[in-house]
């Protein structure tokens, strides 16, 4: 009796379990709608309509969360807008899915040095080197962006003005 009740559960376990992962999509096979809606939200940002094309980003995601394009173009959005903490965000989630994505870690490296994290985004250019093998667009362009420095906030610049006139 007791083995015939174990035997049932483990049975019926198993059958859920083979059931639910016949079901579910490969990873890679992103929804066609969410990709229609991706290209909608290029479209939108190409002609400097940042706010629509957000909006049809951010729909994209809700049709299918594993559209890693949606989150770069989405970051890149973000960072064309001057908010590129959201852009670092966004910038990991597309990492989360794909950790080897050079575009993505580009655009998180240079996020990453508009906030002044130049020793993280250094991190991403090691990566990004490791990935290349040859020399590629993406180190050079985030090589030259840490080359170059953070941006001067105006009120780092006021302190340097007042230390100068001291």
């Amino acid at each position: 009796m007791r083995v015939t009740s174990v035997a049932i559960a483990a049975a019926l376990t198993l059958v859920c379990v083979s059931t639910s992962l016949n079901g579910q999509r490969p990873d890679d096979q992103v929804d066609a709608r969410s990709l229609q809606l991706l290209a909608q939200g290029k479209a939108a940002k190409a002609a400097g309509n940042l706010d629509g094309a957000t909006d049809l980003l951010e729909t994209a995601l809700a049709v299918d969360p594993r559209n890693r394009e949606a989150f770069v173009v989405l970051a890149e959005t973000a960072d064309a807008r001057g908010l590129p903490g959201k852009a670092i965000r966004l910038y990991r989630e597309a990492l989360s899915l794909e950790p080897n994505d050079v575009a993505a870690l580009q655009g998180q490296g240079e996020a990453l040095v508009a906030k002044g994290a130049v020793t993280l985004a250094k991190a991403n250019l090691a990566k990004i080197r490791t990935l290349c093998k040859t020399s590629c667009p993406q180190a050079t362009q985030l090589a030259a962006v840490i080359a170059k420095g953070p941006p001067i906030t105006t009120a780092s610049a006021q302190t340097k003005t007042a230390t100068a006139k001291e």
